[in-house]
């Protein structure tokens, strides 16, 4: 993302109307449970570090002051693509703001106690493989998308590689100008500091796994 669809339309439409409408960047319920004031507590944290004020970051990021304000207080959780634009804006990887504090060494992330992020209209999904101990440099994430559905990503920030499997379905993405088909098995990596997207041209839900790098280790 890491991780910012549409539901079963078999045509894909324009970018999740949560991440793009000022005041409607709302989540799924999936992007929900305890990971909303965990988001709320490292926002106000990372923001305040930089030294930032709602308005500014708004400014940076493009999201509502509204909406990071809901954020902070724990009363909102925002789509994938609006996270993104929060930590690019914070120059932070997005687990930052994900995270919670240091657990055990040994962690099993049991699948049905996984917390995930989706898109507005929920035919996105991503669920993160990683314990949320700590920010890291590099990300393991599981993406869910629609029959149909596309999904459109920010620019992350410089640096930022993404290394995607294909393992169900039939995926374009499309970055730098072309389009690539991927079909069950077939990988790619690519410099996902420019737009990019994710569309499901089949017609089964498709099933990725996403290795996240970034440039540089952020504390």
């Amino acid at each position: 993302m890491p991780p910012r669809s549409k539901a079963t339309s078999r045509r894909p439409r324009a970018r999740t109307r949560g991440a793009r409408i000022p005041g409607h960047e709302r989540a799924h319920p999936a992007a929900g449970n305890d990971l909303t004031p965990v988001l709320g507590a490292n926002l106000r944290r990372l923001r305040m570090r930089r030294g930032l004020s709602l308005e500014k970051l708004s400014k940076l990021s493009g999201v509502s002051r509204a909406m990071l304000g809901q954020i902070e207080l724990g009363q909102s959780a925002p789509t994938v693509n609006v996270l993104w634009k929060i930590s690019t804006a914070l120059e932070v990887p997005f687990s930052a703001l994900i995270t919670s504090r240091p657990t055990a060494s040994f962690h099993v992330l049991r699948a049905d106690q996984a917390k995930r992020l989706a898109s507005s209209d929920g035919s996105f999904v991503s669920r993160a493989l990683f314990p949320f101990d700590e920010p890291r440099r590099v990300e393991f994430y599981e993406l869910r998308l629609a029959p149909g559905g596309i999904e459109r990503a920010d620019a992350h920030p410089p640096g930022t590689v993404e290394n995607l499997v294909v393992n169900r379905g039939t995926i374009e993405i499309e970055s730098g100008g072309g389009v690539h088909a991927l079909s069950p098995g077939d990988a790619v990596i690519f410099e996902a500091d420019a737009p990019h997207s994710y569309r499901n041209s089949g017609a089964v839900e498709a099933i990725m796994y996403l290795v996240m790098t970034y440039a540089d280790s952020v504390g």
